[in-house]
């Protein structure tokens, strides 16, 4: 991606990314008129139905019928005509199954990498929505096809009605709303109230989300990369978090207690088998390196219901032309910081060049650069990552 960062664009409404970024993201929401001019459906009504039938696919599909709200979990064999009101398919993670809503979500790449989600798109009936509620991530609602109102709040009462399928608000006090076209957008930030509801029939929305991060999920991750660390610097196994193993987490030594007086109450723990366990567990040091890996490997770990779906396939970047390109798979994650790299999941085993940094910026780079500004290992790495499918040679 190479936009500049400082000049207005249409997708936030004639804002640049670096003010969209410092006055409204995470802030307060933002209508944009026309994001996308011309705009016309990335995929087909009936392609979006039928990836909602299928098991790698998670889908939902949601009912209001004299107020009474069902909610059925996909696969989804089929949905109602369109002449029956008051219903909505929900398809998560479309981007990992189609390449043009894929590439759609790189316009948004003024954001970090990291953040981002998924591209979930909506059908609904007239009448179709899920609801009054409000999410914990950021996200863009932009309109595909037909007409639908949005109304939102900033309200701080977030009280839920119980009892229900879906997370509606109780209290729902509009401050705003708007009717969206195709080519509009809305940005929400996190706990913004909001609620859709299809004017028109065929209504659909696509919705770019980007994720929150728990602070107690990361703490939890870094304290499991931790353990991971300390088994395979001392020889106790290996973890998801241990490869390539990182220095100074290696324990040493046995419990002992010689001198230890004789008990006359065996069961109880001995304060000196505490008191020795937490001087060896006080020589781990939290660090950037634990950090680092651990939200390497978590943020780019494949979407559960699609991380099977890498085609293999076996090429010879030196048998292709120069100008040939080897893409990044859609589904495919990268990130790096400073040296390291991650893929996948993985930890990487050589050091961050200026190759694979281009590589995981762009997604894209030509055989010919492959061809001429790899080393040894690099070649090989990128060699094996077309081999698994993470790499593909654009047709």
């Amino acid at each position: 991606m190479s936009i500049s960062l400082q000049q207005p664009i249409d997708l936030l409404g004639q804002i640049s990314p670096e003010k969209f970024m410092k006055e409204y993201w995470q802030r307060k929401p933002l209508l944009i008129r026309q994001a996308i001019k011309n705009f016309t459906l990335p995929i087909s009504i009936a392609d979006l139905k039928n990836l909602a039938k299928r098991e790698d696919v998670e889908s939902r599909f949601i009912t209001r019928y004299e107020g009474e709200w069902k909610l059925k979990k996909g696969p989804i064999a089929r949905t109602p005509s369109m002449k029956q009101n008051d219903w909505t398919l929900l398809v998560q993670s479309v981007d990992l199954h189609h390449d043009t809503v894929s590439e759609m979500a790189q316009q948004f790449r003024f954001i970090p990498d990291a953040r981002f989600d998924d591209v979930m798109i909506s059908l609904a009936a007239k009448g179709g929505g899920v609801g009054p509620h409000f999410d914990t991530y950021d996200v863009f609602l932009l309109q595909g096809h037909g007409q639908r109102r949005w109304r939102i709040s900033q309200q701080k009462d977030q009280t839920l009605i119980p009892g229900l399928p879906c997370r509606i608000l109780e209290n729902f006090q509009v401050e705003q709303e708007w009717v969206l076209e195709p080519g509009d957008m809305l940005y929400l930030p996190p706990h913004c109230a909001h609620d859709g509801i299809a004017e028109t029939p065929d209504c659909v929305t696509i919705s770019f989300g980007f994720r929150t991060l728990s602070m107690a999920n990361m703490v939890r991750g870094i304290l499991e990369t931790a353990a991971d660390q300390v088994s395979i610097n001392s020889g106790l196994g290996s973890g998801v978090y241990s490869e390539p193993a990182i220095k100074g987490f290696n324990i040493n030594g046995y419990y002992h207690d010689k001198g230890a007086p004789a008990t006359s109450h065996p069961a109880e723990l001995p304060e000196q088998m505490i008191t020795k366990a937490l001087q060896a567990a006080q020589k781990v040091q939290l660090n950037e390196a634990l950090a680092t890996r651990f939200l390497g490997c978590w943020l780019t770990e494949p979407n559960l219901l699609s991380q099977f779906e890498f085609a293999e396939e076996e090429i010879n970047i030196e048998d292709l032309p120069e100008n040939t390109l080897i893409k990044t798979d859609r589904k495919t994650r990268l990130l790096y910081r400073q040296k390291q790299l991650f893929i996948n999941g993985e930890a990487v085993s050589i050091p961050l060049n200026p190759l694979l940094k281009k590589l995981a910026d762009n997604r894209v780079i030509t055989a010919g650069e492959a061809t001429k500004k790899s080393d040894e290992a690099t070649f090989e790495l990128l060699h094996r990552w077309i081999d698994d499918g993470w790499l593909v040679i654009a047709s």
